[in-house]
């Protein structure tokens, strides 16, 4: 798959809010049975929608990938090497329940370079290598600051995954806006987030090459379209789940780009149905701003739009019912 590029310091657009969209997607939503935030704009004309642009919703996975761009930012200041070993210990661990591939493959710890312990962290969401990256770069302080010098203040950094798995209230300390979200995927798209080409296509690469959430905006993209994201996964307490995120840089067929975000927080909804939604509101976007994404195709005398997904394996199972949580 394409890494997302752009031209160095590309001019913004002026942001044009498409309010009809934003009535549809008002509607679509209400399924969730929770609050909803989403957020997108087409890079090349402006075209904009928000739904609650200025809610707060608890990330969850998605924190990961601030973590990992203020590490980047330590690598690209010569304070970090990106060959760097890091021992990674039992105490490093999230507990069991939180994903961690790292814990599970080496219960009794291991020694990883910053390279491998960032591929973990944002391409498989191992809690583990987000904490043990979120140590290097100083703490949420750290990556605070960082943000703050890039001019984002609503992506809020505030807990270890550790911390965040203790309970059920820590995750909401741990929030983003979905225009927050936005800019922070402008900045990283743009080449404004004060890293270096090779760090910003580094961090690309292994969102592009992600495990996690195949059946979330990705499940609703057209044939030949890419995207290089971050998902969130809260658990699930008295019928309610906490968070249900994705977030993203879509390389459409036609060369041009989409950012998006879509945040579902205290849904008493299914997991299948939350799913669909993120799919349903990808594609409602597409199909308004980009007409022709999806090919009609006949049955006898009906048209219908063709649903495909350019990601094969995903096409022939998103239909199932998932039993392993996307992260």
């Amino acid at each position: 798959m394409a890494v997302p590029t752009a031209s160095p310091m590309p001019t913004p657009v002026p942001e044009k809010i498409d309010n009809a969209l934003q009535n549809e997607l008002t509607t679509l939503v209400e399924v969730a049975k929770g609050r909803v935030g989403v957020g997108a704009v087409l890079v090349e004309t402006g075209q904009t929608v928000y739904l609650d642009r200025k809610g707060q919703y608890p990330m969850q996975s998605v924190y990961k990938l601030p973590i990992a761009m203020a590490v980047l930012k330590m690598i690209d200041d010569g304070k970090v090497k990106i060959d760097q070993d890091v021992s990674i210990t039992p105490d490093d661990f999230v507990r069991q329940g939180f994903h961690s591939p790292i814990r599970n493959v080496n219960p009794q710890g291991t020694v990883m370079n910053v390279y491998g312990i960032m591929r973990y962290s944002i391409s498989e969401s191992d809690g583990t290598a987000s904490d043990v990256l979120l140590d290097l770069a100083g703490g949420p302080d750290a990556v605070m600051n960082y943000l703050k010098s890039i001019g984002i203040t609503e992506v809020i950094v505030a807990d270890s995954e550790k911390s965040i798995s203790k309970d059920w209230e820590t995750q909401y300390r741990n929030w983003a806006t979905p225009e927050a979200s936005i800019e922070l995927l402008e900045h990283l798209y743009g080449r404004r987030a004060a890293l270096s080409e090779q760090s910003t296509n580094l961090v690309l690469d292994f969102m592009t090459n992600s495990d996690t959430g195949g059946r979330r905006i990705k499940r609703g993209l057209p044939e030949g379209a890419s995207i290089a994201h971050k998902t969130g996964t809260g658990g699930t307490e008295k019928g309610i789940t906490g968070a249900t995120n994705d977030m993203g840089i879509v390389t459409l067929p036609d060369g041009n780009h989409l950012l998006i975000v879509i945040y579902i927080a205290d849904s008493k909804e299914t997991g299948f149905a939350r799913q669909q939604l993120f799919g349903d509101v990808a594609r409602a976007i597409i199909e308004k701003w980009v007409p022709g994404s999806y090919p009609e195709i006949k049955f006898g005398n009906v048209n219908a739009k063709s649903f495909v997904n350019g990601n094969t394996k995903t096409a022939n199972t998103n239909t199932k019912i998932e039993k392993k949580r996307s992260r």
